[in-house]
């Protein structure tokens, strides 16, 4: 009985690899005739087919590029607002660290400043 399971999967295998592969060779075919057909064409009018893909290419570039740079820009808008509302965006925490981080520095400055214009009319007085 298993040999006749296999033998019909065979069989079967068989058909529809043979059914494919006609399949294939036909669209291989009728891929050909198309390109030996459409050379002339493509040959006479390359000089305005070019141009035109390339513009096309250009403007679909551009299109992806907006479109992407919409995402961006709503994204961003978006982790604004919920840092805003307080809702603790992926981060957030780092953004205050380096906030913190500037601030003591800003005030280091700031003393530094202060003290060195102390010392400058200490001294030129």
């Amino acid at each position: 009985m298993a040999k006749v399971q296999q033998a019909a999967r065979f069989a079967t295998a068989g058909a529809i690899g043979a059914g494919l592969l006609v399949l294939s060779g036909l669209t291989l075919t009728g891929t050909v005739i198309g390109l030996v057909a459409a050379t002339p064409l493509l040959v006479i009018f390359s000089p305005i087919l070019v141009p035109a893909a390339a513009v096309v290419a250009v403007v679909a570039a551009g299109l992806l590029l907006s479109g992407g740079f919409g995402v961006a820009a709503v994204s961003a808008l978006t982790w604004i607002y919920n840092y805003v509302t307080g809702k603790h965006p992926p981060g957030a925490d780092r953004l205050d660290e380096a906030r913190a981080a500037i601030a003591r520095k800003a005030k280091d400055y700031g003393r530094y400043v202060q003290t060195t214009t102390q010392e400058i009319a200490a001294t030129g007085s």
